[in-house]
């Protein structure tokens, strides 16, 4: 944690970006050697916001009992705004085309300020409110600059920008998510023995490894992986590596030869475990931590259309909510791209129709329950954050574009 701060220089200082980084990194970012923290704006996110920009949004987009302004919260994200203004609360590009010249980056607006919804000429378009002196502009990072040390992952600064997605609840699962395209951990180093002989071990406690380490430091832990398969062919997608801990590298491997014996035989290597979602013991996994570059997420619609299915509720749980996360059957060869954002339907139920004499058997139509936001996509297979449902998701139920 401590190697992604030190380089993380912050001239933008303030909660919500430290708290970005902090929620991304969540104490598995040790490895990383440096942090970057992309804001760039799509080209067709600019474009979309300058057409916008001509002649505002018609008030049929609105969404209904918009307020005349808001205050920006500490706490809020560009989401939460565009849904108080808008019908579909991921069309940033409309929300920031609103007004292009004072809000020049949708991902630089911070607390304190007001949004003031102009509903004149039979057009909405959204301004900034008067500022004081000292307040910071929209786009314009505050001037004060903070340089960030392994303290502030106890501490939060006052005044920064908001986010655009709540990073909190998909941050531990951008290294915890892990999709192999074949069954790599079984040729990964592995747990053989653990401090003084207990079944399982977790934080602050010790265990004992082989296998090449590959020069790393931390590493995250893992338990055999599970085939993920798609609800639709039934291929197997890939292998979603079930999640333990982290641990830290602590004594080399070697080798000794034991009283009375004429051979050496091996030492393992000691590691430390740093943090455990789950206890962890002999057979366990090993990986690298590794390098991870943060961006700055920008909800978009797929490009083209795209449709498919929900392959897993992570966790093994039977059915999903909102803020909760879901494997698809869909990834980058497909076209998915990290910030989509997807409607979910909820599988029609099948039936029988009792009133034609017959009992004829009958399925019935799907229905959209909510919204999905793809945060990482592997080769074949994307994880999505439940945005919103008003039903429960389980795995076949379906997804499109919104």
């Amino acid at each position: 944690m401590s190697s992604c701060l030190r380089h993380l220089s912050a001239s933008w200082n303030g909660r919500r970006l430290v708290h970005t980084a902090l929620a991304l990194c969540a104490g598995f970012c040790v490895a990383a050697p440096t942090l970057a923290v992309d804001l760039t704006i799509r080209p067709e996110q600019r474009a979309a916001a300058q057409k916008v920009a001509e002649a505002g949004v018609p008030l049929s987009e609105l969404a209904e009992n918009a307020p005349a302004s808001h205050t920006v919260q500490t706490g809020d994200t560009l989401w939460d705004i565009s849904k108080l203004f808008l019908k579909s609360p991921w069309r940033w590009p409309e929300l920031w085309g609103m007004n292009l010249q004072q809000i020049r980056n949708p991902h630089l607006i911070y607390p304190g300020q007001v949004l003031v919804l102009d509903t004149s000429n039979g057009r909405a378009r959204l301004r900034l409110a008067g500022s004081a002196p000292d307040e910071p502009q929209a786009g314009v990072a505050p001037s004060n600059t903070v340089r960030l040390s392994p303290r502030v992952r106890s501490q939060v600064l006052d005044n920064g920008a908001i986010a655009a997605v709540p990073l909190q609840l998909i941050g531990p699962f951008l290294n915890e998510a892990v999709v192999l395209n074949t069954d790599e951990l079984a040729a990964a180093p592995r747990v053989v023995a653990t401090q003084e002989g207990r079944v399982m071990v977790t934080r602050g406690e010790t265990g004992y490894v082989r296998g090449d380490l590959g020069g790393a430091n931390e590493f995250r832990l893992f338990r055999e992986s599970v085939a993920l398969t798609d609800p639709e062919t039934n291929q197997t997608l890939g292998h979603e590596a079930r999640f333990l801990g982290t641990a830290e590298y602590t004594r080399p491997a070697g080798s000794a030869t034991p009283a009375g014996a004429k051979e050496a035989v091996p030492v393992p290597a000691t590691i430390v475990v740093t943090s455990a979602r789950q206890e962890i013991g002999v057979g366990d996994r090993l990986s690298a931590v590794p390098q991870r570059e943060f961006v700055a997420y920008m909800p978009h619609p797929p490009a083209s259309a795209i449709g498919g299915r929900i392959v897993s509720i992570y966790g093994d749980a039977m059915s999903a909510g909102q803020n909760q996360i879901v494997a698809i059957n869909r990834g980058s060869r497909d076209g998915v791209e990290r910030g989509h954002v997807l409607a979910l339907w909820s599988d029609g139920a099948m039936g029988v129709d009792r009133t034609d004499g017959q009992r004829t058997r009958i399925k019935l139509p799907d229905e959209r329950v909510g919204t999905l936001f793809v945060f990482r996509v592997f080769d074949r297979v994307s994880y999505a954050l439940i945005v919103s449902s008003t039903n429960p998701v389980r795995r076949g139920d379906r997804f499109s574009q919104p």
